[in-house]
């Protein structure tokens, strides 16, 4: 097929053009970490504050962003960590309603919206579809009203195969325009329920670190001490490394004096011991080398595994409350790039530092054995090389290598950003600018990391004019010695040759220190992991794990996030007993998702109690409440694996049947079973192989499987179309009967068949009851039914 702008091909427009004049909100979108006002500038950098308080309004969004502590100057975690997904999504509507451009493209625009807020953003396309071309791709039918026409997509036949596609070149041509002045809209409904509006407009100008508290002082003390139960290993691969060197030494001082020996032409039997000597000096030299290298990288990269596993679980306790502000490149940079510079501390820095100190002190004491005044004049040499130079240069590079993590991690995050955000940055045209500033910080690594060559290049070259200047000094004082009488020519060449071998342990000093300085920057910055708070406080001595965890009870609930300053819950009550299932509803933002945080201890209570089968909550381990209390997540994570291998996560040993069983149950086997290799078919990073309602049904088959007593189902059939979804919805509430269940939702089909339904409306409990109850009375449930009813009747398309 063709897709035509103004009666030209699109591969015949200018591409840049082209989407300069787009303003795009996809089913996911993506926040950057940076503040409100950032985000929604992004298409507008130039935007004034007005601009973009008017695109909150428009979107919904001003209220509850008004709410917090900082306003529009609120910084997010990145991808809007803190954020409800209806917050993120009214988030990136006034961030398309900002860019004020022609065309608006809406996929899935509301799909985490609650009613009420789903009726106030079709207020606001209605309002910004004037003069404007409106493409809507949408499962939930309220967005009809705004559409000049609805054309319902049939579902294929068969799934299209992914074929890679040619490069397309594109001409440089102008983008063209519709010449009406006059709107003409479309709309495309996907059937069962997805729409897509359009509409050929005239065509309109386009518009112009991680937190935690630092590491304690004496930070390389504890890189030090993490050799525990390895500083045996760590002891012999210094005791190699100095017989390595000191072998090279030997062989330097033994070879000087065989070639002046036998320069005299002595009987043959006079050199044996000499030539001797030189065969093992030499093949120790390699064989030590090669044994201590063995040793210390061995003893050094098990240190390195043990850490980073460390890190990574003092990240898991850390997640997701604690994590909100970190940037994933840092983190990674962190986990990686830091924890592996700490190996330098062993194998660049101590066990060469320690080698040096033990090799030169033996060469000085051997040399001054032949000639006291060439011991002198090396020592004096080996101490301006080894600890003078080593100053100089640590001095002169201090402040790049202290500099080098840090920046590594801002690019690391700079680079994250474009790959994770490209086809939004694209659109919005921000593309080159993000593009530029990872390329500025490239520039900064590298003229840090430019500096510290300067270093050791300033290094290598004192110690090599010291290394000359000893050995002058040494030959001088040593002919001297041989004009005295006092030593004979033939020592004299070992006099003036071992310092040339000698001057080998304190090469790499200067260039020691330089790591010694990088290690210690980059230990902070793993310690300032390992160090972090945790927001979730555990006891010290957990109690004993109930069998059952029944009944649950929360009474006098109260919870807000980390720097806001209302409560995100307040006054709550709320029990579940065996087998009760519950139904929790209400506006994006009045506190459902926070609810299951605090049930699965992701969140602590400020105030009111949390018990689990009489017992405390906050005295069981965070891990075991998990283990009685599980989640299924809108946003669930799925691994770049196959669907095997995401299932069982949840339960290590399942069966096949077990495994099969589990996606019948979410509807997914007939799916499963008609895909090529069936269970073992990858799925791609973060399920970009699926569709957004099969990566949802196989996050809920995954937590399915899992068996947990209590299953916490937070917005399970989002991003399905209505039918799809009230299916799921019904198949969820005959899979979980007889087990304990709190559904978090915003649609009410299939809340007949729950015990309770809990509406909440800014943290409290507005109403609460049986559906059908609560449904025949005025209140806010029957108005969230009255506006659901409305909304369908939209699509009784014939």
């Amino acid at each position: 097929g063709r897709v035509r702008v103004g009666g030209v091909d699109l591969t015949d427009v200018d591409l840049e053009q082209w989407r300069s004049r787009i303003a795009w909100v996809p089913q996911r979108p993506h926040l950057y970490a940076g503040t409100i006002a950032e985000n929604v500038r992004l298409a507008r950098p130039e935007a004034d504050d007005d601009a973009v308080r008017r695109a909150l309004r428009d979107a919904g969004a001003l209220e509850f962003v008004d709410a917090l502590p900082d306003g529009v100057d609120t910084v997010l975690g990145e991808d809007g960590a803190g954020l409800s997904a209806g917050q993120r999504q009214r988030l990136a509507l006034a961030r398309a309603f900002l860019a004020d451009r022609p065309v608006l493209l809406l996929d899935e625009p509301t799909a985490a919206l609650d009613g009420a807020t789903e009726a106030e953003v079709v207020t606001a396309v209605r309002r910004l579809a004037a003069g404007r071309t409106v493409l809507l791709v949408v499962h939930r039918p309220a967005l009809l009203g705004v559409a000049d026409r609805v054309v319902r997509l049939a579902e294929p036949e068969t799934a299209p195969v992914p074929v890679a596609s040619s490069p397309v070149h594109v001409a440089s041509s102008p983008v063209p325009v519709a010449s009406s002045a006059v709107p003409v809209a479309s709309a495309v409904v996907r059937d069962p329920g997805t729409v897509l509006a359009e509409a050929e407009l005239p065509a309109a100008a386009s518009p112009a670190e991680p937190g935690g508290r630092p590491a304690p002082g004496g930070v390389l003390a504890r890189v030090r001490a993490m050799s525990g139960a390895r500083r045996g290993r760590l002891g012999l691969a210094l005791l190699l490394g100095s017989l390595a060197l000191g072998s090279a030494v030997g062989l330097m001082a033994t070879s000087g004096w065989l070639i002046s020996r036998a320069s005299q032409q002595p009987p043959v039997l006079y050199l044996m011991v000499a030539v001797t000597a030189t065969r093992a000096f030499g093949i120790g030299r390699a064989v030590f080398r090669y044994a201590e290298r063995l040793v210390s990288h061995d003893a050094v990269l098990r240190m390195l595994a043990d850490t980073r596993v460390a890190v990574f679980r003092r990240l898991e306790r850390l997640a997701p409350a604690g994590l909100r502000r970190t940037r994933r490149g840092d983190l990674l940079s962190r986990l990686v790039a830091d924890v592996d510079a700490l190996q330098d501390y062993w194998l660049r820095w101590l066990l060469p530092a320690g080698a040096a100190v033990v090799v030169s002190a033996a060469s000085v004491g051997f040399t001054a054995w032949l000639l006291p005044e060439a011991g002198a004049v090396l020592a004096a040499g080996l101490l301006a090389a080894g600890a003078g130079v080593p100053l100089v240069t640590g001095a002169v590079a201090r402040r790049a290598e202290r500099r080098l993590a840090p920046a590594r991690g801002v690019l690391a995050t700079r680079v994250a950003d474009l790959l994770t955000g490209t086809a939004e940055l694209t659109v919005a045209g921000a593309l080159p600018a993000r593009t530029t500033q990872a390329r500025e910080a490239d520039g900064v690594l590298t003229r840090i990391a430019s500096r510290a060559a300067t270093a050791t290049a300033l290094g290598d070259g004192l110690t090599a004019l010291i290394s000359g200047l000893t050995v002058t000094a040494a030959a001088l004082v040593g002919a001297q010695a041989v004009a005295a009488g006092r030593l004979d020519g033939v020592t004299m060449a070992v006099v003036v040759l071992t310092p040339l071998a000698a001057f080998e342990a304190v090469l790499g000093l200067p260039l020691a220190v330089q790591y010694r300085q990088r290690v210690r920057r980059s230990a902070e910055r793993v310690y300032e992991v390992l160090d972090a708070p945790e927001p979730v406080a555990e006891p010290e001595h957990p109690r004993q794990v109930p069998a059952s965890p029944f009944p649950v009870a929360v009474k006098g609930l109260a919870a807000r996030h980390a720097g806001q300053d209302r409560d995100a819950l307040a006054g709550l009550d709320l029990t579940l007993e065996e087998g009760r299932r519950v139904a929790v509803v209400g506006p994006s933002g009045s506190g459902k998702t926070t609810l299951a945080q605090v049930l699965l201890r992701f969140l602590d209570a400020d105030a009111g109690s949390y018990t689990l089968a009489g017992v405390d909550a906050y005295a069981l381990h965070g891990d075991d409440v998990r283990e009685l209390v599980g989640l299924c997540a809108q946003d669930a994570h799925l691994f770049d694996s196959s669907l095997r291998e995401n299932l069982l996560l949840a339960k290590k040993d399942a069966t096949e049947d077990e495994l099969r069983a589990a996606l019948g149950r979410a509807r997914l086997l007939d799916w499963a079973g008609g895909l090529p290799d069936g269970l073992d078919t990858l799925v791609g990073e973060h399920g970009a192989r699926l569709s957004g309602g099969q990566r949802q049904r196989l996050a809920l088959a995954r937590a399915l499987l899992a068996d947990f007593p209590v299953l916490v189902l937070d917005e399970p059939a989002e991003h399905l179309d209505l039918p799809t979804a009230d299916a799921l919805t019904a198949d969820l509430l005959a899979a979980t009967e007889g087990r304990t269940t709190l559904l978090i939702t915003h649609r009410l089909a299939g809340l007949e068949a729950v015990d309770e339904v809990i509406v909440l409306d800014q943290g409290r409990v507005v109403q609460r009851g049986a559906y059908a109850e609560l449904v025949a009375e005025d209140g806010p449930l029957r108005e969230m039914a009255e506006r659901e009813a409305a909304s369908e009747s939209l699509v009784a398309v014939p």
